[in-house]
């Protein structure tokens, strides 16, 4: 039988990164070991808080070890050193564990997240007199690995991952969403974290509308925030109002990853990862219906342009307008966002070898050396 043809669509000549058009990165086409991709970040804060990244080729540190695409997205918060740190870091200890046993696996996974946030946690502790307001830096973190045939999925925070599969009957594509998340706002988080501190009240505290650990932060997972782990960074010189009137004896916040494993079929099209500045505007199908209904040629570019045409909407202003406003004030309209598109070939899915060179790409404009 022969194979029914694939025609990939011409991508970027330059594999190694992306370009800027003001406070926007993309990077339109590239190629991954499954197919093709579309990385796109807007800037919304003073500093960029967002980072992410795709690696394709090996997931470990030998020949012989496993081999697949990687596509991280770390939504920070408190400012970007945690989110960089985990762009850093995160990847080089998965293909570390991943080399120690020889697979990718959810229990390697876990080792990964445990030892990135134990690094950054050593950072905090490090710094803590020179830099004190570090304790009070996160990220959230999602992180999808494709290899031999599978999808694993593992978040921590609000970040999500939408897979697009096509319903055979009807060939309609439909969302699919693979990520748990972790924010107060879902009851079952609430109801998590009232479980897991039994004797604090205060765990969750509805704020201004909207609920909040400990009244400071919304999400119940993430890397760093050392300030809400270990009760030693939970007070002066850190800020006032990231400081707890007692001190705790187990930590608040976990780096747990929830994790999700997928075996990939004929009908799954394609991923969507982005931080949540995306899903506040935009639902899971409108997500999945504009990948599906547009070229694949910058459709990362075109969902964060979807997400900003109805924050724009919602504030009563022009797109071009709110394109206008400078980083910092803008984040009063929208967060930063972060989208990653990985089209998988059906063709190459199964395939335990890789036909594409080695990829590594960062999203994200560069920092000031400086900063």
């Amino acid at each position: 039988m022969v194979k029914p043809c694939w025609k990939q669509p011409s991508v970027d000549g330059d594999e190694s990164g992306g370009r800027i058009d003001g406070l926007m990165w993309y990077k339109d086409l590239g190629s991954h070991a499954y197919g093709v991709f579309s990385m796109a970040v807007i800037q919304a804060n003073a500093v960029l808080e967002d980072q992410s990244q795709l690696e394709s080729g090996p997931l470990s540190s030998t020949s012989s070890g496993p081999q697949g695409t990687f596509v991280g997205v770390y939504d920070g918060h408190g400012g970007p050193e945690a989110s960089r740190f985990v762009n850093d870091n995160l990847f080089r200890n998965l293909k570390r564990v991943a080399s120690e046993n020889q697979c990718i696996s959810e229990r390697v996974i876990k080792k990964a997240f445990l030892a990135t946030e134990e690094s950054f946690l050593s950072l905090v502790e490090k710094q803590w007199h020179s830099r004190p307001q570090i304790a009070s830096t996160g990220t959230c973190c999602l992180v999808g690995i494709i290899c031999n045939g599978m999808i694993y999925i593992a978040n921590v925070g609000d970040s999500r991952a939408i897979l697009g599969r096509e319903e055979r009957a009807t060939h309609e594509v439909r969302a699919i969403q693979l990520s748990a998340e972790h924010n107060a706002s879902i009851q079952s988080v609430r109801e998590e974290l009232q479980a897991m501190h039994p004797y604090d009240s205060q765990i969750v505290v509805l704020k201004h509308k909207v609920w909040r650990v400990k009244g400071l932060i919304q999400v119940s997972r993430s890397i760093g925030d050392a300030y809400l782990k270990r009760s030693e960074f939970n007070r002066e010189p850190l800020l006032p109002r990231f400081r707890l009137p007692e001190p705790f004896f187990k930590p608040i916040l976990s780096s747990e990853p929830s994790i999700t494993v997928e075996k990939l079929s004929r009908q799954d099209k394609f991923l969507i990862f982005a931080s949540d500045g995306l899903w506040e505007h935009l639902t899971n199908q409108e997500a999945v219906d504009i990948v599906n209904n547009y070229p694949r040629n910058g459709i990362a570019r075109r969902l964060v342009k979807s997400a900003l045409v109805e924050a724009a909407k919602k504030r009563e202003l022009r797109y071009s307008d709110l394109k206008k406003i400078e980083p910092g004030v803008r984040r009063h309209f929208h967060d930063d966002i972060s989208v990653v598109v990985v089209f998988l070939d059906p063709h190459l899915i199964n395939e335990n070898f890789l036909r594409s060179s080695p990829v590594s790409i960062r999203g994200g404009i560069p920092a000031p050396a400086n900063s």
